[in-house]
């Protein structure tokens, strides 16, 4: 039989402000529009501290801030790696999992972004 572990997933939600434009799409979103973009990080570890805490949610939210910052405001098309690539939500949400797994400390690990870019449409990415 399998040994359980406990893991514990911790995650926050954070919103930014930005435009693109979709490279060869046919269609509305070719066209340059904006979003309020919703997106959750969620880490996870079997860790907790002498608090009992596995990341304080105040320190993983100015993490992810200092993330999201780059984009709020922006035209993601003006900036790396999107002024090449294509600003769709998926990349997005990968470039976002790819800088918070370089911030996080040693005992906590990235589990998944996920990002909206409306009320009703999202992508989520993680690495398996």
């Amino acid at each position: 039989m399998k040994q359980k572990r406990s893991v514990y997933k911790t995650f926050i939600d954070t919103t930014f402000s930005a435009a693109h434009q979709l490279r060869d799409y046919e269609g509305a979103c070719g066209q340059l529009h904006g979003h309020t973009w919703k997106v959750r990080v969620e880490v996870e570890t079997d860790y907790l501290d002498k608090t009992g805490m596995t990341i304080d949610f105040k320190d993983l939210k100015e993490r992810a801030n200092s993330v999201v910052r780059e984009f709020d405001h922006r035209c993601l098309n003006q900036i790396s790696p999107f002024d090449t690539e294509n600003p769709t939500a998926e990349n997005l949400a990968r470039s976002i999992y790819k800088k918070m797994s370089g911030i996080l400390p040693d005992n906590i690990v990235i589990s998944e972004v996920t990002i909206w870019e409306s009320a009703s449409c999202g992508v989520k990415y993680s690495e398996r």
